[in-house]
């Protein structure tokens, strides 16, 4: 009973830590999922944020560990830096996702990390932008995923934006403004919204451009989006410009750079004091407009030297990871090769064993059969002795009987010797007794005694011959 006890205990104790475990793991996968959404909440609003968020969840998933959101903490964590600016880090994040996604080969996740390094080539490198933004469009459609296949028909509207094909452009983000309608999502609609304006303007159609920013610029504030706030305002700020409408432009023009100074965005103000030199150089103020001119050459000069440095360092990466994908296909060929050749010993030893256990299995069949006819062999053997035996004392017990009908033979022919001699005779007298009686020969009573006297005779001739018989020793004569 106290056995029992103990048992119990300890199943207890045992079901009490997996428990701890099982809800430290949920704690730690809860912690993981919070802080990779709101780093991605964070993204156009405060992207060192997202980077801070996405750092501290991919280090707890790392623990888990749990390949899903460990690629996901990459994935986010490339989304910040790319929002940062920072390409060469957001390249590095993004290519180490997609590792983790292909190794356990989630479609979705794959797709998505695709769409972002198309994004990152939309300024360098057009037709490898396309390649990844195309590879998402159709694992997006294959997975009928309504909101990426959006997202990428807005980056690829991007790219045809850039490549100054502004209706091919047009038609991307009219398909990608239909699918957020749909599906209500807000955030991408106001980016479609934004891209859609962009490209109406560029067509000088600046009523329905300014209609679609300022909707656009109007959400993304309701929702606290900083970088769609400044990049809306720089191209308002454009716009007006073009309508010498002077102070409008400035006044946007403040706002913008006050949100694209929140979001730490280098590339946005630059792209603000050229903004700036366009409205100076318009109004006139050339003196005001050099200014901003030598400030944006200094900053296009860092910039540029930072692009080609991030370009070079970008192309490297690559070829890492294409040496080192070739490294893993070598690996992955070898490891199937060795796979095979561990099931070919493996099978070649299964046979060599079945082959070996028949052969001891047929080994001790024999042995087990050799030993029944050993055993066969002593049993026949003693049969036959016992049969000897048996013989012999057949042949000693025909030869006793033989012999014993050899004096009872004797004995009878003895008895009929006896008979035909001894009880003949009184027979005979009876019968001449009885001749004489009839004829009246003798005397009635002399008869009877002489008669009497006969069979006395016999009487006693047929004992002495029975005790003859019974005794062996006794002869007749």
């Amino acid at each position: 009973m106290k056995k029992l006890y103990t048992f119990l205990f300890l199943l207890l104790v045992l079901q009490s830590v997996y428990a701890k475990g099982y809800e430290v793991v949920a704690a730690d996968t809860n912690e993981v999922k919070k802080l990779n959404t709101r780093a991605y909440d964070n993204r156009l609003t405060n992207p060192q944020q997202t980077v801070a968020d996405a750092t501290a969840a991919l280090a707890i998933a790392e623990k888990l560990p749990y390949k899903k959101f460990i690629g996901e903490s990459y994935r986010i964590k490339g989304i910040g830096n790319y929002y940062l600016n920072q390409s060469r880090d957001a390249i590095d994040d993004y290519l180490k996702a997609l590792n983790v996604f292909r190794e356990i080969k989630d479609l979705r996740s794959e797709a998505k990390v695709n769409n972002n390094i198309g994004n990152l080539y939309l300024d360098s490198d057009y037709g490898k932008a396309l390649e990844y933004l195309n590879s998402s469009l159709k694992i997006a459609q294959r997975l009928s995923d309504q909101q990426l296949i959006g997202s990428s028909y807005l980056n690829i509207g991007n790219v045809y934006y850039r490549k100054k094909s502004f209706y091919q452009a047009l038609s991307y983000y009219d398909k990608g403004n239909a699918i957020f309608i749909a599906i209500k999502d807000s955030v991408n609609l106001i980016q479609a919204l934004q891209n859609r304006g962009v490209i109406y303007f560029n067509i000088n159609q600046f009523d329905i451009a300014e209609k679609l920013l300022l909707a656009a610029n109007k959400a993304a504030k309701e929702r606290d989006l900083n970088k769609p706030v400044a990049s809306t305002n720089l191209t308002l700020a454009s716009l007006y410009i073009a309508q010498n409408r002077f102070e409008d432009a400035e006044r946007i023009v403040q706002e913008g750079q006050a949100y694209s100074k929140a979001v730490k965005d280098e590339k946005l103000e630059s792209d603000y004091n050229y903004t700036i030199y366009q409205l100076e150089l318009k109004r006139k103020n050339y003196e005001r407009a050099l200014h901003y001119l030598q400030l944006i050459f200094r900053q296009d000069s860092t910039i540029h030297i930072s692009n080609e440095s991030t370009q070079i360092n970008i192309i490297q990466e690559q070829f890492k990871q294409e040496a080192k994908q070739r490294e893993n296909d070598l690996i992955f060929q070898r490891q199937q090769n060795d796979r095979i050749k561990f099931w070919a010993v493996t099978v070649v030893a299964g046979l060599l064993l079945v082959v070996i256990a028949l052969l001891v299995n047929n080994v001790k069949r024999k042995t087990i059969t050799n030993t029944q006819l050993t055993e066969l062999n002593a049993e026949v053997s003693r049969q036959k002795d016992n049969l000897d035996r048996i013989n012999h004392h057949l042949e000693e017990i025909i030869d006793e009987r033989t012999k014993d009908l050899q004096i009872k033979n004797k004995k009878l022919s003895e008895y009929s010797s006896y008979l035909s001699h001894q009880i003949r005779g009184p027979i005979a007298t009876l019968r001449g007794l009885m001749n004489l009686e009839k004829e009246g020969l003798v005397d009635e009573k002399e008869c009877i005694n002489m008669m009497d006297k006969c069979v006395s005779d016999i009487d006693q001739k047929i004992i002495e011959m029975s005790e003859m018989l019974n005794d062996t020793s006794k002869t007749v004569f």
